[in-house]
């Protein structure tokens, strides 16, 4: 499929259809066509196509040939393409999606043709599908982190679906995706249209099933939520409490990025904490209204969460916190008749080892936010009958996509060591890492407590931590609750496993004997 950048004969026919040509569908293409494969597109705004055919050819050299073909129709499209077929859609999720297929089926796409949908889909949505196109179409599914750049210069990719599809996919998935150096786990990146990353490991394995994919990359995203929303009660704590302006904290989050906090996330967050605002000179984050947004696939994560009963309370806690960020008139209504705590004075000694205890704070609540999602995955994963890779699925985070980070080298390592891992915490560097550092975490939330800061996302991971590590909880008392209001039974540690008991209760509509004196 792959044609040689040497050869002089010009190929009359396309390796790969596209369809979708908004940002992450111009981006992939050009991916694509860097690795020398030949796509024809197709979008329904004809400015579109123009716009990936200049973009063509002002990024290949002079003398070379087009190596994007435009398409005015599904029509054209099949007929410009190798058979069997292989379309790329990067349309956005939901009916689109399915405008798009019913249009290839009547353009006359045949039964071992395969059409790749790289949209945000929920994964239900996926599965469906396939089943709904069976004999029309092979449906496979590539759920792509990395927003814009990502997509153009390598994303992290989380194909599912047929296997026999994905043995005709996956070279092309796997030249197009993010690399990283197998020993360093670090990225290894161009940025140069014409000049792809050719070596290193490729951020693409294939997850399963179809849906698979796009369910990782759902909690993909829900710990990308967490992970984000720690970093900004880490902000909030200096910034409210410490009482240091923007640039300080960007200084501080550099320096992390040099240890083992490295990440994207604490490197963009340096650089969006140090712009300045055009027009006022201001740091761009005070001009900022504290409203957060959000396109679902957080909440998606949560709701999963709770419906397969796996503990994700800082996942949650996260996606709570950007629905509380939404209230800004009942906050600001509020933060006039609501106390909170006297502010705390500390100098600039007691500040530098405030900052370093937040450090281990923010790592430590990291790990146990990673932790959920992998906990979240294996218990959906046995639920749908999935036999998921976390080892891989780690290392294929580590470039390409929003969470990248070189903690995910030693993600991939325990799950390579131990492949039936109950949970990361259980792993030896790991619980070694909360053991070394969890009296500067607990401190952290407990000065943040005292200084009336919410940090709902760090003190749930705590708290996950906690109870994860506590041979008895008080459920015990919930249940004898349960079996006195509702006959719910319990059952007891001195009988088997699996028995149900109940007693008889006093009759809560009886009234009680008054005590007497």
């Amino acid at each position: 499929m792959q044609n040689n950048g040497g050869s002089a004969h010009v190929e009359t026919t396309c390796d790969i259809g596209f369809i979708g040509l908004g940002v992450m569908g111009n981006n992939l293409t050009m991916n694509l066509v860097d690795h020398g494969y030949r796509v024809a597109c197709f979008d329904l705004d004809q400015n579109k196509v123009d716009a990936i055919l200049d973009k063509d050819a002002s990024e290949r050299a002079k003398d070379a040939a087009p190596r994007v073909e435009g398409c005015s129709s599904y029509t054209e499209l099949l007929s410009k393409l190798k058979a069997p077929h292989l379309i790329i859609l990067s349309v956005p999720a939901g009916d689109p999606v399915d405008h798009v297929c019913n249009h290839l089926i009547d353009a006359g796409i045949q039964a071992d043709d395969i059409v790749v949908d790289t949209g945000n889909s929920l994964w239900t949505d996926s599965v469906a599908r396939e089943e709904q196109y069976k004999g029309k179409f092979i449906f496979f599914s590539t759920a792509v982190s990395g927003g814009e750049v990502g997509a153009r210069f390598g994303p992290s990719l989380m194909p599912s679906g047929n296997p026999y599809a994905w043995t005709r996919i996956e070279p092309v998935l796997k030249s197009i995706a993010a690399k990283v150096d197998a020993k360093t786990g670090k990225p290894i990146e161009s940025f140069v249209p014409g000049k792809p990353v050719l070596e290193g490991e490729p951020c693409a394995t294939y997850i399963g099933p179809v849906g698979a994919g796009h369910y990782v990359k759902m909690v993909h995203n829900g710990i990308e939520y967490a992970d984000m929303q720690l970093i900004c009660e880490a902000y909030q704590i200096m910034r409210d409490a410490l009482h240091m302006a923007p640039a300080e904290i960007a200084e501080v989050f550099r320096r992390w990025n040099n240890g083992k906090l490295n990440s994207y996330l604490i490197e963009i967050s340096a650089e969006v904490l140090e712009q300045l605002d055009p027009e006022t000179n201001q740091p761009l984050v005070d001009v900022i209204l504290d409203k957060a947004g959000q396109k679902g696939t957080g909440l998606w994560t949560a709701v999963s969460a709770l419906q397969v009963g796996s503990p994700a309370q800082t996942i949650t806690a996260a996606v709570f916190a950007r629905s509380i960020s939404s209230l800004k008139e009942e906050r600001v209504a509020a933060s006039s008749v609501l106390a909170g705590p006297e502010a705390s004075v500390f100098d600039d000694e007691q500040k530098v080892s405030i900052i370093n205890k937040l450090e281990q704070a923010l790592y430590c609540s990291k790990i146990c936010a990673y932790a959920q999602g992998f906990q979240l995955m294996a218990m959906a994963g046995k639920e749908h009958g999935w036999t998921l890779d976390f080892g891989e699925i780690a290392k294929i985070w580590r470039a390409g996509c929003i969470i990248r980070a070189v903690f995910l080298q030693s993600i991939s390592k325990a799950y390579e060591n131990n492949e039936e891992l109950a949970n990361l915490l259980m792993d030896p560097y790991f619980a070694e890492q909360i053991t070394e550092y969890q009296g500067d975490w607990r401190e952290s939330i407990a000065q943040a407590a005292l200084a009336g800061i919410p940090c709902p996302a760090m003190m749930s991971a705590l708290s996950y931590y906690d109870s994860y590590r506590s041979a008895v909880l008080p459920a015990n008392l919930l249940q004898g609750q349960r079996d006195y209001f509702g006959a719910h039974t319990y059952q007891r540690l001195d009988k088997p496993a699996g028995k149900k008991y109940h007693i008889e209760w006093s009759d809560p509509a009886r009234p009680q004997t008054a005590i007497k004196r």
